[in-house]
């Protein structure tokens, strides 16, 4: 009788800390700026004309690029995880 090895979790590796961790930044700087839209054309905010200058247009591009940057990177994540436990497992 052959004894299976311990099935024992394959480490986290740096690069996938850091993909996981700009992923949710990003969403939630995404989430922050759309409040902060919100919360500046409220009924006593910030006119229309008002967001065409300063730092308010970054603002925006910020709400409309950064939730599918953050979805590439977690794809990224999932897709890295599954080929390496696949070879871990072809290993074994």
């Amino acid at each position: 009788m052959s004894t299976q090895p311990p099935a024992g979790d394959l480490p986290v590796r740096r690069v996938d800390r850091i993909l996981a961790f700009m992923s949710l930044g990003l969403l939630i700087l995404s989430v922050v700026c759309f409040f902060s839209i919100i919360i500046a054309s409220g009924p006593l905010g910030l006119e229309q004309s008002d967001f065409a200058g300063g730092a308010w247009p970054v603002v925006t591009l910020v709400v409309y690029i950064a939730p599918p940057i953050a979805f590439a990177l977690l794809l990224t994540l999932l897709i890295m995880t599954f080929v390496r436990r696949g070879r871990a497992n072809k290993g074994r």
